[in-house]
């Protein structure tokens, strides 16, 4: 038996070196394109805080409050919007929890815009979602921090590797959550539809994607949750927002500002939550 371990020990297949040489290729051969990329990504972040960071925080506090309840039409909902909002600015919190929240809300918009189809194509294919899900359980799987070498490598410091590294780790929950719902639609609705001469583009618009939505928006809250627990992953490689009091918090020791910012996190999370969660069928 020693023989076999020495043996195989000696014999270690290069699963980092063929890594390191992958990521060798690619900042030799589309270093133009990730400097692209990295632009883009810092501009879309620059946006969103834009529109987070100009209007007066009580004004911002009032439009959350109506996007509450246009959202879930509670009034429940909007004062808990409201107080909490509030909360965050009584904290003197309400710059970074903008700076996190254009950062939940742009990797969000990117999960979701490449998560939705990819699920609806894998729900229509399933030897296509037969490949993917290897795919999906290591990006779910792999340590978060793994992604911000690589993200450091192409990007340098600052929001662009935070927001990669996030959209990476998050975007398997959209996909998983579109494929669930659309490939869980009942065959007797899909048969009703074809016996009424339904093209597959009218079942897919009338019957699968009225059908997946509950499932689809759960995917979006997933996706925000997940992207809100980055942002102190983030903030190990420059990014701002709620993740860099907690880091400082971290490296001085300081029990008060790391449950200050921690609780902050906390209460931005559940406002978001329930913002955004399907509203119960009446």
């Amino acid at each position: 038996m020693d023989s076999v371990t020495d043996w195989l020990s000696a014999h270690k297949i290069p699963v980092g070196r063929a890594a390191q040489d992958f990521f060798n290729w690619l900042q030799a051969n589309a270093a133009g394109a990730m400097d692209a990329v990295g632009a883009g990504l810092e501009r879309m972040v620059g946006g969103a805080l834009w529109l987070l960071q100009t209007p007066h925080p009580a004004v911002l506090i009032l439009i959350f409050a109506g996007l509450a309840w246009l959202l879930q039409r509670s009034w429940k909902v909007c004062l808990l919007v409201a107080l909490g909002f509030a909360f965050i600015l009584n904290q003197g919190y309400w710059k970074p929890a903008m700076e996190s929240l254009a950062l939940v809300l742009c990797s969000g918009a990117i999960c979701m815009a490449l998560g939705v189809p990819l699920g609806v194509a894998a729900a229509h294919r399933p030897k296509l979602y037969a490949f993917m899900r290897p795919m999906l359980d290591l990006m779910q799987t792999l340590p978060s921090f793994v992604y911000l070498i690589p993200a450091i490598v192409f990007f340098g410091i600052g929001t662009a590797p935070g927001l990669l590294a996030t959209a990476i780790f998050v975007a398997p929950a959209p996909i998983r959550m579109t494929h669930l719902g659309v490939s869980s639609t009942p065959p007797h609705l899909l048969e009703a539809a074809s016996a009424f001469g339904a093209t597959p583009r009218q079942k897919f618009w009338k019957v699968e994607l009225p059908h997946a939505t509950p499932q689809i928006l759960a995917g979006l809250s997933q996706t925000v949750m997940l992207s809100l627990s980055m942002v102190v992953i983030a903030a190990l490689v420059g990014a701002d927002g709620l993740g860099v009091p907690v880091v400082r918090a971290l490296n001085t020791v300081n029990a008060a500002l790391g449950f200050e910012a921690g609780f902050v996190i906390v209460v931005l999370a559940i406002l978001l939550d329930r913002m955004l969660r399907a509203r119960p069928a009446r």
